[in-house]
Formats: structure tokens, sequence, C-alpha cells
């Protein structure tokens, strides 16, 4: 089987990482990739985007199954594209993508079908949002419509906090068309989790649940990144819970969609956030997440291709996916600045040898997210960088043997951060 990975970071690191473990796989192909990616499948030019580009590759090298990473070629319609083309493709289609690329839509949905989430109102023209903003008590949280890499999102504790961030999406236009409609929504309180279910439109198997941290300093305090660290499984989220989201969330959700008229198929991934009233939705995602991916992958057993070929053959329903007893942690090591503007191009020291690999050493994976060889180097050549990634029998020496491989004597470069304190919720 030939397989197409589309993506650059991390997420798909891991699983072209995972498919390579695959004995019905002779032939991965990652577009564009990394540097960790290419170390186990070939890597072809070709942006995420570029949907025709990546269709005419997908006919040409007779792809069997396309594996989509990021978000952006499933909001553009890629799925719909292959699927025109008869070529086996893991995402949903266009129409049901709103559910992350419309951040209006999902609540709406949500709403209409009675889909825990917190109460919301939506606003297309800025001195009403403006006004709106006045009148309301705080903690409020501030949300662009469209997409924004994970940043679109402010929880504003205080009036001026809002104001200025409702200015910068719907006046400074910081995102675009992405802020020109917005979503002010009550503040819920409670721990967030990522829940991910491998769908196909009827069935469903749900993943271990995980714990994504976004915020960029210590303790949760700082601006929203695109996720700077993970750890599974989330020990707190037991079988009751379980069943609890996948019947009030997850099966109500794709009941949803089939009902407005755009099953859902690929992996559906609802941000979670467990409050005193119980599991809420905060946002959905239309495929897999990034960082929560790689500890995902290296606690899966189950052959990936397994789950992929069951999502595009309609046999969810007999599909079981096995993981090992065991706790897996991800600390994202980001450049200087990030998430704004941010320094490219740092010699990264301390990587097993050959640096690429993403191999094993000491049961700690290193998954590429931003780096490019330069002049026969690795260099950091995005904002997040790195995620050093360690499995280990429980969750407290998973995080100890990850930070063991971080700083000056382990993986480095000039201008690092990084949290310290992640998986410790789960502790």
């Amino acid at each position: 089987m030939k397989v197409l990975v589309i993506g650059s970071g991390g997420r798909e690191h891991a699983l072209v990482w995972k498919i390579a473990q695959s004995k019905k796989v002779e032939k991965i192909f990652c577009a564009p990739g990394n540097p960790g990616t290419g170390s186990l499948a070939e890597n072809i030019p070709i942006k995420v985007n570029q949907l025709k580009k990546l269709l005419l590759f997908a006919k040409k090298e007779k792809i069997d199954l396309t594996i989509v990473g990021p978000e952006n070629p499933l909001i553009l319609g890629i799925a719909d594209l292959f699927a025109k083309n008869n070529i086996s493709l893991v995402g949903p289609s266009k129409k049901a993508s709103r559910l992350e690329g419309s951040k209006i839509f999902a609540k709406k949905l949500m709403k209409k079908y009675g889909i825990p989430t917190a109460k919301f109102e939506v606003f297309t023209v800025f001195s009403r949002a403006k006004k709106y903003l006045s009148e309301q008590k705080y903690p409020l949280v501030v949300k662009a419509d469209g997409q924004c890499l994970g940043k679109g999102v402010a929880v504003c504790r205080k009036e001026f906090d809002a104001q200025k961030f409702l200015k910068s999406l719907m006046k400074d236009k910081v995102f675009g068309k992405s802020g020109s409609r917005v979503i002010i929504e009550e503040y819920l309180i409670g721990q967030e989790i990522s829940f991910m279910a491998a769908t196909d439109g009827i069935n469903y198997v749900s993943f271990l649940p995980s714990q994504d941290h976004k915020r960029i300093f210590d303790g949760d305090s700082g601006p929203n990144t695109g996720g700077i660290g993970a750890y599974a499984p989330v020990k707190f989220v037991d079988d009751k819970l379980i069943k609890k989201i996948e019947k009030e969330i997850v099966q109500t959700t794709l009941i949803a969609l089939m009902r407005e008229g755009c099953p859902y198929s690929g992996i559906l991934y609802p941000g979670i956030i467990l409050t005193a009233e119980g599991p809420k939705v905060l946002e959905f995602n239309c495929r897999f997440g990034d960082p929560e991916t790689q500890p995902l992958m290296t606690l899966m057993t189950t052959d990936i291709i397994d789950i992929f070929e069951a999502i595009v053959k309609k046999k969810v329903k007999n599909l079981r996916v096995k993981w090992s007893n065991a706790s897996s942690v991800c600390v994202v090591l980001t450049a200087q600045g990030y998430p704004g503007n941010y320094e490219k191009g740092k010699i990264i020291f301390g990587l097993p040898k050959p640096f690429a690999r993403g191999g094993l050493v000491n049961a700690v994976m290193t998954f590429h997210s931003g780096t490019k060889i330069l002049n026969g180097k690795l260099v950091t050549n995005g904002g997040r960088v790195l995620g050093i990634t360690a499995k280990r029998y429980n969750l407290k020496t998973a995080i100890t043997n990850t930070y063991k491989h971080i700083g000056g004597n382990g993986i480095h470069f000039s201008g690092m951060h990084y949290r310290h304190d992640i998986g410790k919720k789960g502790l």
C-alpha cells in the first residue's frame, strides 16, 4: 500500500512514524513534510493548500490512502475533490468541515441539537459587539469565527481586555476575514480535555482522552498558542464520564450533521471542558490534534492503517482500538517570541543521531514540527520547533523522563522556550 500524509508538523511526523510501523505499507509520501518525516517517508514539495497538485500527485503515484493532518485542506474541500476522483482519503467533506472552519456554524448546530456548550451571542457589526461588551459581567470569552491557528480566542478578565481584542479582530483585522464575525460567550470553569474519535459517519470509536496545554507560560498564563504540550491518558476521565461524552457530544454531533445533510467521516475532535454541570464543548476540530497526537501515537498498539481503512470502508462498527497500559507526555519546544513574531534559523543541539529519525532513545521520541536542514545542520523553522515525547509506565515517570532530555545537557537551541508543568494536572 502507498500512503500520502498531508502536512508538515509534529502531528504529521507522529502519524508518519506510526504508519511506518504497519506491515501493510510499502511506501509513505509526506507533503510537504519536515526533516523528521523525511527519515521515514519521501517528502514532496507540495503545500497543503495546493489541492489540485496534491490530487495530480496522488493519481500519478497511484496512492491507495491519503491522510490529512491540518484542517486547512479539509476546510478548502480536499475530501470532496479526492472523492470525485475515487481516491481514498481520511477526512470530512467541505460542508462537514465547517464544524471547525466556522465557530458560528458549530455553535448554532450545538444550540439547535442540544449539544452542551457555553451560552453565546454572534456579532457581525463592531459597534454592536462593542456595546454588548460594555454591558456584560466578566470574565468573558471572545472568539473569531474563522481559523486563526489556535490564537483567535481570548479569555478576557476585564472589559478593557475584551474591547482591545475585539478591535484587533474586527477593526485591525489581525486574522483577516476570520475575525470579521465574532462570538462572545460565557466563561466556563473546569478542566479542559481533548477527546478524539474515529468515525465513518454512523459508528465511531473513541481514542484515549488527552489533555492539551494552550497557554504559553506555566500555570496556564499568557496568550493562547496552537498547543505547547500534552499528555495521555487522562486518569480523572473515567469510563462513566467517557460514556457520557460519547452519548451527549460525539453521537449527538454525528446525528446532527447527518440530519443537516453533511455526514461526517474521519477524525472528530471536540475540545471539552468538564464543568460542574457536566462536560461541555468549547470548540470542534475536524482532524487529529497537535500536540495530542504525539502521545497518542506512542500509546496506540493497534495498526493505525486498520483504523483508517475502517473509516473509508465504513466498517468502524467492527473496529477495536488497543492501547498500551502506560502514560505518554509531549513537551513542545518553541522559538523565542512565539506565539508572536519568532526567530528562525537557530541551530538545534543534542538530538539523537541521526537527528531526523525521531527514533526511540531511552523511550523518548523527538517529533519535528518547525525544523529544516540548512547547510547540513538542523535549524529552527517555526514557532513550535520540536515535541519531546516520552512513554513510561505511569505519568509521573513519563514527565520526569521527558524533561530529562530537555536543556543544556539534552536538546536545546538559542532562545528555546518551554513550559515546566506539562502533565502535572494529571497527577
